[in-house]
């Protein structure tokens, strides 16, 4: 069958951005695996970085479980997430093992370091994918065939520097929120840490009001997820869009959106 991979910073990134998408897919048939790259030891006020780590794991197997996802262990401590050659070579080696056909990922640009550099490693490490001189850790020989990368709706829908971004192509996903609701409530040790630091006055909440702005950008769906697909040079023989051809029922292009890309292709030529 086809899989699936995404690869965020911390657990209950995937939850927020990304979980609708998932449970489509596997209703589709997708095979779908879960990859934190950072631990969460960070986000607690309340517990140290070895508990807050622990409880969080478990917490992250918990809603990889909700979402019949192949779980795969972080491989950084929150903000420590840095694009490095250990990291890289790390990132690579579970994109060679699932495979993917579809990587889903960050924003390139969004409010915070360990969401950029997440994004930054999933797109080298499927780059790299087929590269058999670039090894991973642990080995993994390289793994050949095309690979497609969508970068999720940043949080609010803004770049760091406040500009509005659009998305691609959006998902329906209103079949699906009751599985999003509960693996994003998987993680209740993350309403306190969020209602504290980040004024989210429930998290759950916040991602109900973040879904329905996104839907509510589509022009189409109530609630929606937004993505954005990666340039495919380097990537896959030829340009195609995997991700809409998956959920075809579910999925619509925004012509705006294309048009732009289209004007600007032609302007630079």
């Amino acid at each position: 069958m086809p899989s699936v991979l995404a690869v965020f910073a911390h657990p209950d990134d995937i939850e927020f951005v990304a979980a609708g998408t998932l449970a489509l897919l596997d209703k589709e048939g997708w095979e779908i695996h879960y990859f934190n790259l950072c631990n969460g030891n960070c986000g607690s006020v309340l517990t140290g970085p070895k508990e807050t780590a622990a409880i969080r794991l478990d917490e992250a197997k918990q809603a990889a479980h909700i979402l019949n996802a192949h779980f795969h262990p972080p491989i950084s401590n929150d903000l420590e997430l840095i694009y490095s050659t250990e990291l890289l070579k790390k990132t690579l080696a579970v994109v060679r093992s699932c495979k993917p056909e579809i990587i889903l990922t960050h924003s390139p640009k969004d409010y915070m370091e360990d969401h950029t550099n997440a994004s930054r490693l999933a797109v080298t490490a499927a780059f790299s994918m087929g590269i058999p001189n670039l090894q991973s850790d642990p080995l993994v020989k390289a793994v050949e065939g095309d690979i497609t990368v969508y970068h999720a709706t940043p949080h609010g829908q803004r770049d760091q520097l406040r500009k509005e971004i659009r998305s691609g192509l959006y998902v329906n996903i209103e079949t699906v929120m009751q599985i999003k609701t509960r693996s994003l409530g998987a993680h209740q040790s993350q309403k306190h840490w969020l209602d504290k630091t980040q004024g989210m006055d429930s998290y759950l909440i916040t991602m109900e009001k973040a879904t329905l702005a996104v839907g509510l950008q589509s022009a189409k769906f109530k609630f929606a997820e937004g993505w954005r697909r990666h340039l495919h040079w380097g990537f896959s023989s030829s340009e195609h869009d995997p991700l809409a051809d998956a959920l075809k029922e579910y999925a619509v292009v925004d012509k705006e959106f294309e048009k732009a890309l289209n004007d600007h292709d032609q302007n630079s030529a």
